[in-house]
């Protein structure tokens, strides 16, 4: 039977009979979604020669999900090159990759996040607790934080539209058809394909997630530098103030159960020195517990906390969780054995497997930061600093010491202090000869370049307070303290060493502050319109 030919008139069911019945394949319309097979998923295929940047495919990704016009699953980017008359600019229009390998399901502590057999990476928002740890984790900044919802959201393909045979909405509404939906055989792509196809000028290295999106792209002239179209805008990061404070308070509290755990062994040995009191595992304990219920306070759903502890097998922030929470309440423990004059193996018993809990969850902690989506963060510095901030935890208990007449035992420990704090300080050092001496051919020179910019021009003069305070805290005033001791001053000593203790709390703050605003992401180049990006 002849087919009637469409007008514009022609109503969708008549255009679906047709298609069927002619097999026609319509631009972006067509709803012939392919069938995977075996070792097959769904992906992306994005065509850069035939994107005009009209940003259609962001506002029908937001219409068709609700989202408000700034929280962003589909972003385009903008770059360019040459000199007028002869110029390119060129458009990469980026949501999901869906990742073979992909960081934020790994990196989640909820196990939010799961990877369908059609290979979509779906976010499971009742779950999520709203951590944003994935918004750190993801090369390409895909998830995104939702505060109306207190939770992360990102793109899955319209996957209830796969399901009926209908296109995403951003392919649907692509006037020059420049995004598709294509079945990949995924270990084809990773063997042969994805060094070839997977990569667009400014994204982060395809080792880290190994994306699925293909692209075409125009021929580039060689030799020609691509600006990324928004590189004259920085903004500093999101301050994460809960954090600043949780990690520090952590810290310093570890640094105060070592030294209180030294102190213990050193008197049960034997030795000639006061043995620990209640006060100083009060100390020891208590930044802790002020510290770890302030990290509430950075979650969008901080009633669901608990849950933080989910995925202790791949999540580092879920480690972190669990080995800090263990170790407040161990500490907290050791003060209750203090105040009941328990005494002998033990106490010291306690106090070891305490102080190894602490010592692992700072490590986790610093671990968490330690991913190559944001450079800056992804250094052996960070671990070190992070254990450095402990010397202002053994500040506190050589004061304790002091008031308590314990002189010869202060002696010690402001000497190991004073250690520890040179120790910091040689990190701080590192870090200034590293920013000062960048490499222009490190393939993160971009990133870094816009960390030192930030800590130049845009936080200068916290950067100065963090580096003369920290030589003032941590080195000079616990030198003045020992030699006050020495001379038997030791209410002197005392008002020094709480001088340094506050004083070396407010440079490792200051520090931490840093730590967070000054970090540029990889992300997507020419982001302009990033949205609700936390930074």
């Amino acid at each position: 039977m002849a087919v009637e030919p469409l007008t514009q008139n022609t109503p969708l069911e008549s255009f679906i009979n047709y298609k069927n019945e002619t097999g026609m394949q319509c631009g972006n319309y067509s709803i012939d979604i392919p069938d995977l097979k075996p070792g097959e998923q769904y992906r992306f295929h994005f065509d850069a020669t035939a994107c005009v940047g009209c940003h259609c495919c962001e506002v029908a990704c937001n219409e068709q999900n609700a989202n408000p016009d700034d929280i962003k699953w589909r972003r385009v980017g903008e770059m360019e090159m040459g000199s007028f008359p002869d110029t390119l600019q060129l458009f990469n229009s980026m949501s999901c990759n869906h990742c073979i390998d992909p960081e934020c399901l790994k990196g989640c502590p909820t196990e939010s996040y799961i990877k369908l057999d059609n290979g979509i990476v779906w976010h499971d928002d009742p779950s999520c607790i709203g951590c944003q740890y994935c918004t750190w984790n993801c090369p390409y900044e895909v998830p995104i934080f939702n505060p109306d919802r207190g939770i992360v959201t990102k793109c899955h393909m319209c996957v209830d539209k796969l399901e009926v045979g209908q296109t995403p909405a951003c392919v649907q509404a692509c006037p020059g058809g420049a995004i598709e939906i294509e079945a990949v055989n995924v270990a084809q792509w990773l063997a042969e394909d994805m060094a070839k196809e997977g990569v667009a000028p400014h994204l982060p290295d395809i080792g880290i997630t190994k994306p699925t999106t293909r692209y075409t792209l125009p021929e580039l002239p060689e030799g020609e530098t691509i600006h990324v179209a928004d590189e004259h805008l920085l903004k500093p990061a999101h301050a994460e103030l809960p954090l600043v404070f949780m990690t520090v308070l952590t810290q310093i509290s570890v640094g105060a159960f070592l030294a209180l755990f030294l102190g213990q062994l050193l008197f049960s040995l034997g030795f000639n020195l006061p043995k620990p009191n209640l006060a100083m595992a009060i100390l020891a304990f208590l930044p802790a517990a002020i510290g770890l219920p302030l990290s509430a306070m950075h979650l969008g759903r901080p009633a669901k906390a608990m849950s933080a502890m989910k995925n202790w097998k791949t999540s580092w922030l879920s480690r972190e969780a669990i080995a800090l929470g263990a170790y407040t309440g161990l500490a907290t423990m050791v003060a209750g054995l203090c105040f009941l004059e328990i005494k002998g193996f033990l106490l010291l018993l306690v106090e070891a497997v305490t102080l190894a809990l602490g010592i692992f969850g700072i490590y986790a902690q610093s671990m968490i930061y330690r991913i190559k989506a944001r450079p800056s963060w992804n250094r052996k510095s960070t671990t070190k600093r992070f254990f450095g901030s402990g010397y202002v935890g053994f500040l506190l208990i050589a004061m304790v010491l002091l008031i308590s007449n314990g002189s010869q035992g202060a002696m010690v420990l402001l000497s190991i202090t004073l250690v520890a704090g040179m120790g910091q300080a040689l990190v701080i050092l590192e870090e200034v000869m590293f920013y000062r001496h960048l490499d222009k051919e490190d393939p993160l020179h971009y990133q870094y370049n816009r960390t030192r910019t930030l800590l130049q021009e845009h936080f200068g003069r916290v950067k100065k307070f963090r580096v003369y305070s920290l030589a003032l805290f941590a080195l000079a005033l616990p030198l003045l303290a020992i030699m006050f001791t020495a001379s038997g001053l030791v209410s002197l000593a005392i008002a020094t060493l709480a001088v340094a203790t506050i004083g070396a709390l407010s440079s490792e703050l200051s520090g931490r502050y840093l730590f967070y605003r000054t970090v540029v992401p990889l992300g997507l180049a020419g982001n302009f319109f990033a949205g609700n990006q936390r930074h």
